[in-house]
């Protein structure tokens, strides 16, 4: 996918060896992205999963919830369909909440599947996205599947400052269709090492505390929790010390912050900096030094997965 949400029209999932590696050293959360187009064969109105991908993807599902580790489906899209904006001058949401029902009722019974609405969202009206939002949620529950956790992403690609500003305070007023408990609907942060947190670079000049104490202290207020759904880094000495900082102020604050996701591992090109994926089936450096010490049992810490 690109980040204005065109599909590229490659779509081939991981083979599942990475996942057997990464659980055996610790990790229990595989995050697994994928294009609504190659859902739904280009169609944004089908009523119909396209059964040559999703069986991939199903693949790799099914494969991590039998290592015992958790598994968080997303849709990496952007808030758009081929550079339009969901519920503005692209889809209604009623198409990407149809999407929701038919990849929910796939995985009615898994408790450990999370629902990762929309990978990282940018230059939407909040209002009108919480009340996309609003309408997956509802068709997560409508079509049985009220017990897993649904993961609520915000404006400004998800940043974590973004949800402290209290610029995404609407998405705060999405309710369970069932109960009036929401501790089910986590809230979905980003956040990167690099100088604008975007990920974009390698260089890793902040451990990103700072502004994390800050998040913890709004999600404490607003008694909601949240998942580092995607964080990472370059390979040198400063970043695996800087990445380590980062990520044991999340394992020491699980209180609200219940883990996090590292990209980049699956299908990911071998050039890309911050890749963590296994080289001859040995584990990189910083995954060794930065990462691995901080997996379970101190919090429900994870991994990204690409698909």
């Amino acid at each position: 996918m690109t980040v204005d949400g065109w599909f590229s029209g490659t779509s081939d999932c991981p083979n599942t060896d990475q996942i057997h590696h990464f659980v055996g050293d610790g990790v229990n959360l595989i995050r697994v992205p994928v294009s609504w187009q190659a859902l739904v064969c280009n169609d944004q109105t089908s009523t119909s999963l396209n059964t040559t991908y999703f069986t991939e993807v199903d693949k790799v599902v099914q494969a991590a919830l039998a290592q015992g580790s958790y598994v968080m489906l997303v849709v990496d899209n952007h808030a758009r369909w081929d550079g339009k904006i969901i519920g503005e001058d692209g889809p209604a949401p009623i198409y990407l909440a149809s999407l929701w029902g038919l990849l929910a009722y796939k995985y009615v019974y898994d408790q450990n599947v999370l629902f990762g609405l929309m990978s990282q969202p940018y230059d939407v009206d909040i209002q009108t996205w919480a009340e996309v939002l609003q309408s997956c949620v509802n068709s997560i529950r409508e079509v049985g599947a009220t017990m897993q956790s649904i993961v609520l992403t915000g404006n400004d690609w998800g940043s974590v400052s973004e949800w402290s500003s209290g610029r995404n305070d609407p998405l705060l007023n999405i309710a369970d269709l069932y109960t009036t408990d929401t501790s089910l609907l986590i809230l979905d942060a980003v956040t990167f090492l690099n100088q604008d947190h975007s990920g974009n670079s390698p260089e890793c000049v902040t451990n990103n505390v700072d502004i994390l104490k800050t998040f913890h202290k709004w999600l404490k207020r607003n008694d909601r929790k949240a998942l580092i759904s995607q964080t990472g880094a370059g390979s040198s000495s400063v970043c695996i010390a800087k990445l380590y900082q980062q990520l044991e102020y999340i394992a020491d604050n699980d209180d609200v912050l219940v883990g996090f996701a590292i990209l980049a591992a699956g299908n990911v090109n071998s050039s890309y900096p911050l890749n963590i994926a296994p080289e001859n089936g040995q584990d990189r450096p910083l995954f060794t030094n930065a990462i691995k010490p901080l997996l379970p049992g101190h919090v429900v810490h994870n991994l990204v997965m690409l698909c």
